[in-house]
């Protein structure tokens, strides 16, 4: 969310923007901060009993990790230059207790909260500068700079653990966002992979230069959202122009369309992992990452697909940590008698049920399912060749070759890196609300 090099600035009105301010819910943070700005700077900003890497010097903090941002833009006001951002992100290094986003150069920021999106509760903040972020493991972030500094509701667990948040604030960038020839402007690079812009009430969308989707709210407002898959910035141009007589805010917009097919595709928050073990076993690792926001739910149903079979279940909260009690429920008497909701369940049909704490209104729950399957219809060895052949219906999926493959082909665009361990890892993005049939080949190295 960085911008082009000038210094952030002050709407006449607007409160001063020191190099360190609390938010309405940090007022003893932000004593505690001021305290740490009096210690050398680097010791500033690190957070409470953040482990110091090996060979990195005193007072550094982990590198800050993140993943799974998300950015919603809420236009105001047409000639204001005024927009709302809602911006989730979920904070991954482990044992870290505060998490720092950058306020764009050229941007005035105000009414700015960050809540826990695990309990819904808010969080306390500060804006700080540069060296703060630095000391507390933003890697080059920029002495002048300001930056939203976030005490997280518990320190991030190991092993894959998560802090979500949602940061919500007020931009004014008159650049960004203005008023062309009778048009609403909204020009900007945005570097965050999924994102959505929500006009004003009585506009509609005239131009944009990004393939998106284009999805009217319950209260009539038209959204433009997208999933970037390229490696680099955006450079989004969007144009509205006003509508006469169209609904205003809190007006009702129904349609005819079943509302799954209108689901926004960036805003949702499945991601699966195929770790393949070696081809002749036609088994494969995965794991699946999933929020569950509806109030009461407690439950997780994985109908494991025609054809394959599962072992190894087991699933933790990643939130907190914590691991989480499953079972498989195997045919239809038993699925019957266990009350699961399983449409057309026959005798064959397998399902892994996972239980955890009944979901809070406002709160929510981010799970990790782990299971191993073995599929050889989908998975197998074609003479000396792997062959993966899978449907994908999720927007996020990665395939992980086995130690000792190199990969040969690929039908769907994927992005390809070398894990540590030398597997060769495809990410597959499919912005689309629809599946992609994956076909993979691979062989053994040096034949």
């Amino acid at each position: 969310m960085l911008g082009p090099s000038r210094p952030p600035q002050r709407r006449p009105g607007a409160r001063p923007v020191p190099d360190v301010r609390t938010g309405v819910h940090g007022g003893a943070f932000g004593l505690a901060l001021l305290a740490l700005l009096a210690l050398p700077a680097g010791v500033r900003g690190q957070p409470a009993g953040a482990a110091t890497p090996a060979g990195a010097p005193a007072g550094d903090a982990p590198r800050q990790t993140e993943s799974d941002a998300y950015t919603r833009y809420e236009l105001l006001a047409p000639g204001s230059g005024r927009f709302r951002i809602l911006y989730d992100v979920t904070a991954t290094t482990p044992g870290a207790r505060a998490y720092f986003n950058p306020i764009r150069r050229g941007s005035i920021a105000t009414d700015e909260r960050v809540t826990d999106l695990a309990t819904g509760r808010p969080l306390p903040f500060a804006v700080v500068d540069g060296r703060v972020a630095r000391a507390g493991g933003v890697a080059g972030a920029d002495s002048t700079g300001q930056y939203i500094s976030a005490t997280l509701a518990r320190p991030v667990p190991a092993d894959g653990g998560e802090a979500r948040i949602r940061i919500d604030k007020t931009y004014e960038d008159a650049r960004s966002y203005r008023v062309d020839g009778g048009e609403l402007v909204f020009e900007r690079s945005l570097g965050i992979r999924r994102n959505a812009v929500v006009l004003p009430p009585g506009y509609e969308l005239a131009a944009c230069n990004q393939p998106s989707q284009v999805l009217q709210e319950p209260d009539g407002r038209v959204m433009v959202s997208f999933w970037n898959a390229s490696p680099g910035e955006v450079p989004l141009v969007l144009r509205a122009r006003r509508v006469e007589g169209a609904p205003g805010v809190g007006a009702v917009a129904r349609s005819s369309v079943p509302a799954a097919r209108l689901a926004e595709r960036a805003a949702q928050t499945r991601e699966i992992v195929y770790l393949l073990q070696q081809p002749e076993t036609h088994s494969f690792d995965l794991y699946h990452d999933y929020t569950e926001t509806r109030p009461g739910t407690s439950t997780y149903l994985n109908v494991v697909r025609a054809g394959s079979t599962v072992s190894r279940p087991s699933a933790r909260n990643l939130d907190t940590g914590e691991p989480l009690a499953h079972e498989v429920v195997r045919g239809t008497e038993a699925i019957r008698r266990a009350g699961l909701d399983v449409a057309e369940a026959t005798a064959e049909t397998e399902v892994v049920v996972f239980r955890f704490p009944a979901v809070q209104p406002g709160a929510s729950i981010r799970l990790r399912m782990s299971e191993t399957y073995t599929d050889s219809a989908r998975y197998r060895l074609v003479g000396d060749e792997l062959v993966w052949d899978r449907a994908f219906g999720r927007p996020a999926n990665a395939v992980v070759l086995p130690a000792g493959w190199m990969l040969t082909n690929s039908a769907i665009p994927a992005a390809v890196t070398t894990q540590p361990d030398g597997r060769v890892r495809l990410d597959f993005v499919n912005p689309r609300p629809d599946e992609i049939q994956v076909l993979v080949t691979a062989r053994r190295r040096g034949r």
